[in-house]
């Protein structure tokens, strides 16, 4: 069985302890690492390359969401999934833009933070349905009138492939879906949405279906 290489930053001892002992049960997941700053959690993600950081947004030197950032500018192929104890959609949105995969407040337990990292690892985003509800709303105000489609925009010089992806990608598919769907491999799926992203000059396919539904090239 193919292991997730997870990597936990919180600052507090206590939960950080908790979390790797509870994380460490499961056996589809491998602990690599842990931080408990933002500065020292950007360089060892660096230096050991997992393939999904849990992360919380309140660390005493720098925040999560830059924390974000940064990992998302020095190892973008790092999935980001955010841990924390705040709950406005504000943070939520600002995460997502940064790159973050999903967003889990720290009263959920271990079976949905491993639940969690196994969808967004399928290619999908996590939310909690109080936060989902409400970012979705917000995803709905953002949504344009779709222009004519023989002069839809295509800025970003998308290719057919890459369009059909990221409007099965604003339906809520996951990277499984999209290739069932598609009858592609997961692989694939992953490859165009690595051409969308560098196209569109994004980190995740939320950014992207944000922008692309800015210009009325998506619907949700």
């Amino acid at each position: 069985m193919d292991r997730t290489r997870v990597f936990i930053v919180e600052d507090q001892p206590t939960l950080l302890r908790n979390l790797l002992k509870v994380l460490g049960t499961f056996p589809e997941l491998e602990l690599v690492g842990s931080a408990q700053q933002g500065e020292v959690a950007v360089e060892e993600v660096v230096r050991t390359r997992p393939e999904l950081v849990l992360l919380d947004l309140e660390l005493p030197d720098v925040h999560g969401i830059e924390v974000t950032r940064r990992l998302k500018r020095r190892a973008p192929e790092v999935e980001v999934l955010i841990l924390t104890s705040f709950e406005d959609e504000q943070k939520v949105y600002e995460a997502i833009q940064a790159g973050a995969s999903g967003y889990l407040v720290k009263r959920v337990g271990p079976e949905k933070i491993r639940s969690g990292i196994r969808e967004v690892m399928e290619g999908g985003t996590v939310l909690e349905p109080l936060i989902a509800k409400r970012f979705w709303n917000y995803f709905h105000s953002l949504q344009a009138r779709p222009p004519e489609p023989e002069r839809a925009p295509n800025p970003w010089g998308l290719t057919p492939a890459e369009f059909e992806v990221l409007r099965y990608v604003a339906k809520g598919l996951s990277n499984a879906e999209v290739g069932r769907v598609m009858t592609l491999e997961r692989r694939t799926v992953r490859t165009h949405l690595s051409h969308i992203y560098r196209k569109m000059g994004v980190h995740s396919h939320v950014e992207a279906v944000v922008l692309a539904l800015r210009a009325g090239l998506v619907e949700l």
